[in-house]
């Protein structure tokens, strides 16, 4: 068993299980460096960070120290887009063509943004090999989705967008907003709400950015859908998701200055835990929170009705999705009130809003657990839970 660092920062009294529960993180659940943050009626209870921000232990993790949170991202790239639905800029039920005419190529002239937000436009990948780096071209990558044939016919299935999700829905924020969706989210989000969330960062944040340590739990031994399954086609799919370009899922590519400088909504948002909380915290209250409004509340019940639900084609196990958003589910539960909200990151980061207990949780960290239901994160939830 190993020692628990110093866990800093604040936490109220009735809230100290979960101060506990990190604590043990660090001691059973091989912790490295990890942030939480807990918000209530738009208020902190919790905000705590410890552990180390390299894997020598050199940097300590601090305050204001920024990770790599992957996926966590997609939910602010679907909250930047609800705000130009709201706007009148992008209607959901409309062809995603109408805004990105080079998009109707191959067929996918009848994906509407609603297909595309519930994981249902069959772009999870691309079919043709993209050049090393090519993730970090924001016109390479969003020209081969607009040419990309899809997996399965639109509309009829869901099935996770695990990295092109960011640039579908990032093309079509900056389409209708002429802005790049870096630009976009720092604007209108993470500005108004002082929130250290970032898609692309300057070499000057580096010194704050804690290096990423990818594991065994995360990056192999490989599943055996990826090694021995006889079917070919499944075998190419996975590839195309994960791996084309390379580099295109963090391994040996996320500590990198390019990696860090590209804007990939899916996989390179940066952030602290209070950052993550503090957005969710706006959408757990309605959409507005200290004079700052997000999103109407009739959005955000819009964008957290069931889109799609059960066998996911891409991961092979259930998934449910609203509009952008992961949606509670037995299997992964995000607390449990039926109308919790948000979105998981590789590795165990998380950030999510529950309505019912005007609630926002974030959990960031370094180290990644396992791949589907990270032991760490569930012992934080459940903490939280208990205090209420």
């Amino acid at each position: 068993m190993a020692a628990a660092p110093e866990i800093c920062g604040t936490c109220d009294r009735r809230f100290d299980r979960v101060r506990d529960a990190m604590a043990e993180n660090f001691r059973e659940r091989n912790e490295l460096g990890a942030a939480v943050a807990v918000a209530i009626d738009g208020r902190f209870v919790v905000d705590l960070w410890a552990g180390w921000a390299d894997e020598a232990r050199t940097r300590a993790w601090r305050r204001d120290t920024l990770v790599n949170v992957f996926s966590v991202g997609k939910a602010m790239a679907t909250m930047s887009l609800l705000m130009l639905v709201e706007r009148g800029r992008i209607d959901l039920d409309a062809p995603v063509a109408s805004y990105w005419p080079e998009f109707t190529a191959h067929g996918k002239d009848a994906i509407s943004v609603r297909m595309l937000l519930g994981h249902r436009a069959g772009l999870p990948g691309i079919h043709r090999q993209l050049p090393e780096g090519a993730m970090y071209d924001w016109a390479v990558m969003t020209a081969a989705l607009a040419d990309e044939t899809p997996w399965w016919q639109p509309g009829t299935q869901h099935g996770y967008h695990v990295n092109t999700f960011g640039f579908l829905v990032g093309e079509l924020v900056r389409r209708a907003s002429g802005e790049r969706i870096g630009a976009f989210l720092r604007r209108e989000i993470a500005g108004p709400l002082a929130a250290d969330f970032h898609f692309g960062t300057s070499a000057g944040l580096d010194v704050r950015i804690a290096d990423y340590i990818f594991t065994e739990a995360l990056v192999g031994p490989a599943p055996r859908e990826r090694s021995d399954d006889a079917d070919e086609a499944r075998r190419q799919l996975l590839r195309a998701v994960y791996l084309n370009p390379p580099g295109l899922s963090g391994p040996g590519t996320v500590n990198t200055r390019e990696w860090r400088a590209a804007e990939m909504p899916s996989t390179n948002g940066h952030a602290t835990a209070r950052a993550v909380a503090g957005i969710y915290s706006v959408l757990a209250c309605g959409g507005a929170a200290d004079g700052i409004r997000l999103l109407q509340s009739e959005t955000i019940e819009h964008a957290i009705a069931e889109a799609s639900n059960g066998p996911d084609f891409v991961l092979r196990r259930p998934s449910r999705f609203g509009l952008g958003f992961q949606l509670t589910q037995p299997e992964r539960p995000l607390g449990p009130n039926p109308r919790s909200f948000g979105h998981f990151g590789a590795g165990g980061s998380l950030g999510f809003a529950d309505p019912d207990a005007r609630l926002a949780f974030a959990y960031t960290m370094n180290r990644a657990g396992p791949r589907f239901d990270n032991p760490r994160v569930r012992a934080l939830i459940d903490a939280v839970y208990a205090s209420l």
